[in-house]
C-alpha cells in the first residue's frame, strides 16, 4: 500500500443499524451512503469497550482496555502509553486532532502536533459516579435523556458545526501545504450522542408519530437488569410519544452528522486532496436506542457494541463489504500502514491492519474482543465475536450466546442448550487466552476503589453528583444530584 494522507472521521454513539448504507428504511444519510458505495464497509466492526473513554483509549493505543487500564469514563488516556499519534509525530509526520478526544486533559501529551478545540473528560476527573460499582448507585441524572429531546440546538450541535468548519479550514490551508511526509487528521464529532436535540431542519426530516418503537424484551439477563436498574433510562420517559420523539431526534442527529461529513468530503474533493488521501469513518460505540427498552450504550448487544466502519480512497476497493470481524484495536496498525510507517508499529499489539483484512477472504476463525468495566457494571462483561456466533461472558454469572446469522436481533440466548457446549468451550478458551476474566475484573475494581478513595469516598462523590454528558470546551460542568 502506497503512503498517503489519512483523514479519520469519528462520531459518537452511532448505532450501526441507523445508516442508509446498512439498510435502514427511515434514516437519511446520503453522504455516508455515497462514501460507503465508493469504499470498503466493515460489516462486523466492534468497539473495544462500549463507552467513550475506554473505547477511545483502545483506538489510540491499539491495546485492549485491560492492557492500558483505561477502565471507565474517569480513568482516561494520559499519554503514558504511546499512541499511533506519538509514533507518527515523532517520525516527522504532521498529526492533528480536531474535536473530541476524551483524554485526561489538554496538558498531557496525547501525541498530536496540534489539538484544535479538544474535548477532554469533564473537569479533568471525568465520571466519578461511574466508579461506584459495589453497590451500584441509581443514576438520577439519566432523566436528562428523556427530558432533553426534540428540535433545537445544543452546545453539542454548535460544537459539531465548529469542528466541521475548522476541519474544512484545515484541509483548505494546512492540508494543502507541503509536509514531506503524509499527514493524519483526526476529526472527532459528538453527534448522534445525547442530548437528543436535533437541529430543526434535520429533525423535520422525520415524523415522530410514524416511528415504530423497538420491541421490548422484558426478561433481562441479571447483569443487564442490574445495569438497567442503575441507569433507569426508559423509566424517565412519560409516554411512547416521548420515546418516538427521542428516536426521531436521534435520526435527525444522524442526518446532521451526515451533513457535516458531506461538507468535509466535499472540501477534500475541492482541494484536490482526495487523490492522495484515504478516509476512515467509524464510531467509538453504538446506542441501544430503545431496543429491549434499553437506552445509552454499555451493553454487548449489537446496537451498543457494534460500530459503523468504512474506509475509502486510493488503493481501497470500491463497493466491497467485509464480513470478517474487526475492532478498534485494528486501527493502530491501519493508521501506520496508511501513512507509510508500518515498520514503526510496536510489536505485540493484538490488531491487524484493516486494509490487509479487507484484501483477504472472509475468515470465520477470526475472533474480536470487547470488554466493559464501567458505570452500571456489577461485574466485568466480555464479548467475543467469531463466525456466526457472539459470546458474552459476565463475571460471576451465566453467559449469553447468540447466532447472529439466524437471530440478528439477539432475542434467542443459546447458552443453556446442550448442543452449544462445544461452542461455549471454544469461546471460553479464546477468552482465557486474552485475559483472566476474574483477575481482570478485580484489577479494574481495585483501581476504581483507589480513585474513589482519592476523591474522598463514595458518600462525597454521591453528594457531588454526576453529569449526564461531558461539557464542550469552555462550558461549565452541570452536576445533577443523587435525588
Amino acid at each position: 500500500m502506497d503512503a498517503q494522507n489519512l483523514l479519520i472521521i469519528m462520531d459518537d454513539e452511532h448505532n450501526k443499524k441507523v445508516l442508509g448504507y446498512n439498510g435502514h428504511s427511515v434514516v437519511k444519510t446520503p453522504n455516508l451512503d455515497r462514501f460507503a458505495t465508493g469504499g470498503t464497509v466493515f460489516d462486523n466492526a466492534y468497539s473495544s469497550s462500549p463507552i467513550c473513554v475506554p473505547a477511545r483509549a483502545a483506538f489510540a493505543t491499539g491495546q485492549y482496555v485491560h492492557d492500558n487500564s483505561c477502565w471507565d469514563n474517569a480513568i482516561a488516556y494520559d499519554g503514558s502509553t504511546p499512541s499511533w499519534a506519538h509514533v507518527l509525530r515523532d517520525a516527522g509526520h504532521l498529526v492533528t486532532s480536531i474535536g473530541k478526544l476524551h483524554y485526561t486533559n489538554e496538558e498531557i501529551d496525547g501525541g498530536f502536533s496540534e489539538q484544535i478545540i479538544p474535548m477532554h473528560i469533564e473537569a479533568g476527573v471525568g465520571d466519578l459516579y461511574g466508579l461506584i460499582r459495589e453497590p451500584l448507585p441509581t443514576r438520577h441524572q439519566s432523566k436528562d435523556l428523556a427530558q432533553s429531546i426534540g428540535p433545537g440546538e445544543s452546545s453539542y450541535t454548535r460544537y459539531d458545526r465548529d469542528i466541521t468548519a475548522k476541519t474544512v479550514e484545515w484541509l483548505r490551508g494546512t492540508g494543502r501545504a507541503q509536509h514531506g511526509k503524509p499527514w493524519v487528521l483526526y476529526s472527532s464529532f459528538i453527534a448522534p450522542h445525547s442530548p437528543l436535540i436535533a437541529p430543526p431542519e434535520f429533525y423535520e426530516l422525520y415524523s415522530a408519530r410514524e416511528i415504530a418503537l423497538p420491541t421490548k424484551r422484558v426478561q433481562y439477563h441479571p447483569w443487564i437488569k442490574a445495569w438497567n436498574d442503575c441507569y433507569q433510562f426508559d423509566s424517565y420517559f412519560e409516554s411512547d410519544e416521548q420515546r418516538r420523539i427521542a428516536i426521531a431526534s436521534y435520526y435527525g442527529l444522524c442526518s446532521f452528522l451526515d451533513s457535516n461529513v458531506g461538507k468535509i468530503l466535499s472540501a477534500l474533493e475541492e482541494t484536490g486532496l482526495a487523490h492522495n488521501t484515504r478516509v476512515l469513518f467509524l464510531s467509538d460505540h453504538g446506542d441501544n436506542l430503545g431496543a429491549r427498552a434499553l437506552w445509552g450504550k454499555s451493553t454487548m448487544y449489537e446496537e451498543s457494541v457494534g460500530v459503523p466502519m468504512v474506509a475509502s480512497g486510493p488503493g481501497v476497493a470500491r463497493g466491497r463489504r467485509v464480513r470478517t470481524p474487526v475492532s478498534h484495536v485494528d486501527c493502530f496498525p491501519s493508521v501506520m500502514q496508511a501513512a507509510g510507517a508500518e515498520e514503526l508499529t510496536p510489536a505485540g499489539l493484538p490488531g491487524r491492519s484493516l486494509f490487509d483484512v479487507a484484501e483477504e477472504a472472509y475468515d470465520p476463525e477470526r475472533a474480536v474482543f470487547s470488554e466493559y468495566h464501567a458505570a452500571g457494571a456489577v461485574s466485568a462483561a466480555y464479548m467475543l465475536r467469531k463466525g456466526r456466533y457472539k459470546y458474552i461472558h459476565y463475571t460471576g454469572m451465566t453467559p449469553e450466546l447468540f447466532d447472529l446469522e439466524s437471530d440478528p436481533e439477539e432475542v434467542q440466548d443459546l447458552a443453556a442448550r446442550p448442543a452449544m457446549s462445544d461452542v461455549l468451550e471454544d469461546f471460553g478458551q479464546i477468552l482465557a487466552s486474552i485475559c483472566d476474566p476474574v483477575a481482570t475484573d478485580l484489577a479494574a475494581k481495585k483501581d476504581q476503589q483507589a480513585l474513589i478513595a482519592a476523591h474522598g469516598g463514595v458518600e462525597k462523590i454521591l453528594a457531588r453528583g454526576g453529569s449526564s454528558y461531558t461539557p464542550i470546551p469552555g462550558e461549565e460542568v452541570k452536576l445533577l444530584g443523587n435525588a
